[in-house]
């Protein structure tokens, strides 16, 4: 098995860096404290083209693979999520137009999406349901050409800036199908302000990308910007959720890994009592266990990603992945702050803003509970507990 980068990834990976080395430390500082979105950055990803990264050639993009992906967005999570967010719906969360949009659709909405002059959001979650998606309320009437849709969506990221919203809603009623997950559709269609009041939730992190609190009232949605077939967007849903997995555990890896240089160069600088600190095998020792820990969820991550590519199956793999990436940026960032002392708790170091972070990949896009559930389920073949 042979774990080294081809020539091409390497110059990827370099590629990105070289982009990363010009949003530093107090760049981010800046956004996170302001709470404003990092456009600068996003600007920089697009013009260079990588928000094509994993989108068909035939769709303007560069037809990259999930390991490709995977080395991107784990150079991208040395910045913390704040940058991870600000690229992850235009870079991949409009994959469901690639692989179930027609043709006229594919021509109309993505090269914008690459282009980075459309911003799309994500309508999923919502405040009655959180992770049982199949009972989102939220509910699409035919009209003739048109939908009219009414409901409530919460947590959905970047709203504030976006021009486009991807969103699932139910067509039939939930007690109209004998499964719980028929009768949705998936759209991608206009945020139309004036009927969809966008409202900022205050949070404990990723502050430079917001999320939101969304009212819809009386939005039309032409029929054209139906994703799909009718009834059957919770399926087109799930299938982009293997690529999730891989995104987002790569850009927490990312973090991981940046925050533990961090406690590492802090342990090797401050001198008490005449001597570094990382010269204490109290200091030393959680760190190095943190590095093993570190280097497992890689090969995790990148078999997951490998085994996506090959066309295989690996839903335990990339979920475990995930799983792995979160429980490890967790415990870098808290043993970051640890490492720095007092110092960890101010804003100056940084590593406050990872730790605050760190938070966020416990519980989202899936928690680490449900992530369990899915393995005992589908690896050990325990009976389905939800």
């Amino acid at each position: 098995m042979d774990f080294t980068l081809t020539e091409e990834q390497r110059s990827i990976r370099e590629s990105i860096q070289k982009i990363c080395s010009q949003f530093g430390d107090d760049y981010w500082y800046v956004h996170d404290r302001d709470h404003s979105f990092p456009h600068e950055f996003s600007r920089a990803f697009a013009e260079a083209g990588w928000f094509g990264a994993i989108f068909p050639e035939e769709c303007g993009g560069a037809g990259l693979g999930m390991t490709e992906a995977a080395i991107i967005m784990m150079e991208v999570g040395r910045m913390g999520f704040n940058a991870c967010s600000a690229l992850h719906m235009n870079m991949f969360g409009c994959q469901p137009i690639v692989k179930f949009g027609n043709d006229e659709q594919k021509r109309r909405f993505l090269p914008p999406v690459i282009a980075g002059t459309d911003r799309a959001c994500f309508g999923v979650t919502e405040p009655d349901a959180g992770l049982d998606t199949t009972h989102i309320r939220t509910f699409a009437t035919r009209k003739g050409d048109h939908y009219v849709v009414n409901g409530r969506k919460v947590w959905t990221s970047t709203a504030q800036e976006a021009n486009k919203i991807l969103l699932l809603t139910r067509t039939e009623p939930l007690e109209a199908n004998a499964r719980s997950s028929a009768g949705m559709t998936l759209f991608y269609t206009d945020l139309d302000r004036g009927k969809v009041e966008v409202r900022a939730i205050e949070k404990l992190g990723r502050n430079a990308v917001d999320s939101n609190a969304l009212f819809i009232d009386g939005l039309e949605v032409p029929v054209e910007d139906r994703i799909g077939e009718e009834g059957k967007g919770f399926r087109y849903l799930l299938h982009g959720l293997n690529s999730e997995r891989i995104i987002v555990g790569s850009g927490i890896l990312g973090a991981a890994r940046y925050v533990l240089e961090k406690a590492v160069q802090y342990a090797k600088d401050r001198v008490v009592f005449n001597r570094p600190i990382g010269q204490n095998q109290a200091i030393q020792h959680p760190l190095a266990e943190l590095w093993i820990e570190q280097q497992a969820a890689e090969m995790m991550l990148f078999k997951g990603a490998s085994l996506y590519d090959a066309g295989l199956e690996c839903g335990n793999e990339v979920n475990a992945a995930k799983y792995l990436c979160a429980e490890t940026y967790f415990k870098s960032a808290t043993r970051a702050v640890r490492t720095h002392g007092g110092m960890g708790y101010a804003k100056e170091f940084h590593v406050e803003r990872y730790f605050r972070e760190s938070i966020l990949p416990l519980v989202a896009p899936v928690s680490q509970e449900l992530v369990l559930c899915y393995v005992a389920e589908r690896a050990l073949g325990l009976p389905k507990s939800y």
